[in-house]
């Protein structure tokens, strides 16, 4: 009898390390994942859509300043020799074919030169506070994502075992696993896909607000060559 519970125990091990040792097909692990959401229940919908704004919004934020922080290096320097020279018009054209936030700041400030500084500053300030805010559209989007999955997940978590429960009163005496399962998945399923967007949307958030102040330092440095270029004639 020992020696037959032996045989049988290593051949249970054997097949484990075998299904163990097969490859995963890829197909099997989408079917697996959208079953697993489907036990989510409705509140993975919400969770989903979530997840797709927030793919969106950082994907389409991030190129964009991206290309709002490509200045040309030597941008200032030639908007000088330009100014200098007393060749505006050019300064001008230059600023408008650069097409970048930075550039289109120094043109405003371009094309108030003669007024008071005071009127130049303000007008470049303006012009900075409209592209600031072109550069943050859709980032309190993105915010509310990082702050909303995880308590869609929780609400899930709470509505799931709500169910759970509800499931055991009614079963009596006759309580199994299989009864309790729907509702533990929905909570458990909930939970772990809204703590994954947020989290995602939460690092996606922080890196295009990074990437935005790296955008502003740049505006304000060259405001202030800008200015201080101005001022030098009068010294």
């Amino acid at each position: 009898m020992l020696n037959f519970i032996i045989l049988q125990a290593g051949q249970n091990l054997a097949a484990g390390v075998q299904a163990a040792a097969k490859p995963v097909q890829p197909e099997g692990l989408v079917t697996g994942f959208f079953e697993m959401a489907i036990k989510g229940g409705p509140l993975m919908i919400p969770i989903v859509l979530l997840s797709f704004v927030a793919v969106f919004i950082f994907f389409d934020r991030y190129m964009a300043i991206r290309k709002a922080g490509k200045v040309d290096p030597r941008l200032m320097d030639r908007v000088r020799e330009y100014i200098m020279d007393g060749k505006i018009d050019s300064a001008y054209a230059l600023c408008r074919t650069e097409n970048t936030p930075t550039s289109r700041m120094i043109e405003k400030g371009i094309s108030r030169i003669g007024r008071p500084m005071a009127d130049v500053t303000t007008a470049i300030e303006n012009v900075g506070n409209l592209e600031v805010s072109k550069l943050e559209k859709g980032l309190p989007a993105l915010a509310s994502v990082a702050g909303g999955a995880p308590m869609l997940g929780f609400l899930g978590t709470v509505t799931g075992m709500i169910s759970a429960f509800y499931d055991m009163a009614n079963a009596g005496n006759n309580i199994n696993i299989t009864l309790l399962s729907s509702g533990i998945y929905q909570a458990m399923v909930t939970t772990v896909a809204g703590l994954i967007v947020g989290i995602v949307a939460y690092f996606a958030y922080n890196i295009l607000v990074a990437n935005v102040e790296k955008v502003v330092f740049n505006m304000e440095a060259a405001t202030s060559d800008f200015m201080d270029m101005l001022n030098e004639p009068a010294k």
